[in-house]
């Protein structure tokens, strides 16, 4: 199944899909890595791997639709029939959420519902958390709102910075994101109607 990869950054959550889909019974394959920064780290370790890497840099266009056009056309000219998010710190319009509905998920560092959007790591700490961890949804209109496919916790230790808790949430990230892309390109789970629920696919005898 081809997968188109957006980041912002670093793209370490791509890294980790990009090595898992290198694997030979891996049922992805990731296409094209689509970042809205040029200077974005993440498209240079996407070339090495040889995988299309491109700059849809936001400045370049007017407004946020016309650089989503040009993002959605990046997708589209790739062949990617599902996309994910690694670290792509925009906020997507709901026509774009809609137009791959069920076929976008992301990856988020808390255990979702707890401290959905930014500083997850501090405040986990501040809530004096004994559990922290990281969820993969499916994107919906509704700001990491979406159903939930795979999470990992992780325990807080009394001595833990956010610093040292995003350094273990983070190696947690790339265990589940390779695993959740690989059950929905198997199609092991589906957005159920309403964008409410996971429906986990039974597989046949």
């Amino acid at each position: 199944m081809p997968v188109a990869v957006l980041i912002s950054g670093r793209g370490s959550n791509m890294g980790a899909l990009v090595a898992a889909s290198q694997e030979p019974d891996f049922p992805a394959r990731i296409v094209c890595v689509i970042s809205d920064k040029a200077d974005a780290a993440g498209l240079a370790h996407a070339r090495e791997q040889g995988i299309e890497a491109v700059a849809v840099p936001r400045r370049d266009y007017p407004s946020k639709a016309e650089h989503e056009a040009a993002v959605i056309a990046t997708i589209e000219a790739s062949g990617a029939r599902i996309i994910a998010l690694a670290g792509y710190m925009r906020l997507l319009s709901a026509d774009f959420v809609r137009r791959y509905a069920g076929r976008m998920i992301n990856i988020h560092p808390s255990l979702l519902p707890a401290f959905p959007g930014l500083a997850t790591h501090e405040r986990a700490l501040a809530a004096g958390c004994r559990v922290h961890g990281c969820t993969v949804h499916f994107v919906t209109e509704g700001m990491d709102e979406g159903p939930i496919i795979e999470q990992e916790a992780i325990r807080v230790v009394p001595d833990d910075t956010a610093d040292t808790l995003a350094a273990r949430v983070l190696a947690a990230e790339h265990r589940i994101y390779p695993r959740a892309l690989a059950m929905l390109a198997r199609g092991e789970v589906r957005m159920g109607s309403g964008g409410r629920t996971v429906h986990k696919v039974p597989s046949g005898d």
